[in-house]
This record gives C-alpha cells, sequence and structure tokens, in this order.
C-alpha cells in the first residue's frame, strides 16, 4: 500500500493537475464571493465576479504546471540504482516487478491508441519512483 500511495496514487492525483486547472473555472484558486445559498440566483455576472482575477489566475496556473511537470532527475517506478539492491532475491523480483510493469505500459498503450484524449497518468513509464515535487 505505501508503494502504491508514493507512486501511482500521487501520480493520478498530481501529474494532470495542469491539464485539469488550466481551465480556471475547473479548479478556481481563490472565490471572490461566498457560494450562493439559494437555486436560481446565479446570472453570468455572479459567475464572473466570484472568479479570480487574472493576476491570482496565472500565479495558480503556474503552481500547477511546476507540481504536474515531471522533475528534472525522474526515475520511473521500478528502476533502482545497482547499489541499492545487489543480492539474487531482491533482484529477482525486481525483474518480475519490472516486467509486469512494462506489460501494464503496454496494455495501457494499446488503450490510448485510439483515444482522442488518452488516459497517461498511470503508465508505469510516467509514474515517478516516489513522491517528487
Amino acid at each position: 500500500m505505501l508503494i502504491f500511495t508514493c507512486s501511482a496514487q500521487h501520480a493520478a492525483v498530481s501529474n494532470g493537475q495542469f491539464d485539469y486547472g488550466a481551465w480556471m473555472p475547473n479548479t478556481p484558486s481563490t472565490l471572490q464571493l461566498p457560494p450562493p445559498t439559494k437555486k436560481d440566483t446565479v446570472t453570468e455576472e455572479t459567475i464572473l465576479n466570484t472568479l479570480p482575477n487574472i493576476s491570482t489566475t496565472v500565479h495558480a496556473m503556474a503552481v500547477l504546471n511546476l507540481l504536474s511537470k515531471q522533475s528534472s532527475d525522474f526515475v520511473a517506478l521500478g528502476q533502482y540504482p545497482n547499489e541499492y539492491f545487489n543480492e539474487e532475491t531482491p533482484l529477482s523480483l525486481i525483474k518480475v516487478f519490472q516486467k509486469e510493469l512494462g506489460d501494464l505500459h503496454e496494455e495501457i498503450t494499446k488503450r490510448n491508441k485510439d483515444q482522442a484524449l488518452p488516459y497517461t497518468y498511470l503508465d508505469p513509464k510516467l509514474i515517478e519512483n516516489s513522491v517528487s515535487l
């Protein structure tokens, strides 16, 4: 569970932040007015007055972009420096794990092939080996 939480789950919720949040009405970083308390009272003007201003939006988008970018020292899930594991048992288990990740990558690539909007956030080749920002 720990490995899943620190790798796949983190990738699922973090890697797409900019893709979904760059359209500011999807995830406004602030609201300038309180949410409505009654149905049928919201107008276009109310919505525009509630959403954040351009400066706030640009700052929020910059943060989302930074949080969604692959880090410069990215290490894919299942890849480990040789000095961490050098005994036969862990090395054989790592090979099995890497094979399973490779199979998942191929399956995800096949599923995404004809999709207008492919879902790549859980592709093992794009999942960080740990939580990184």
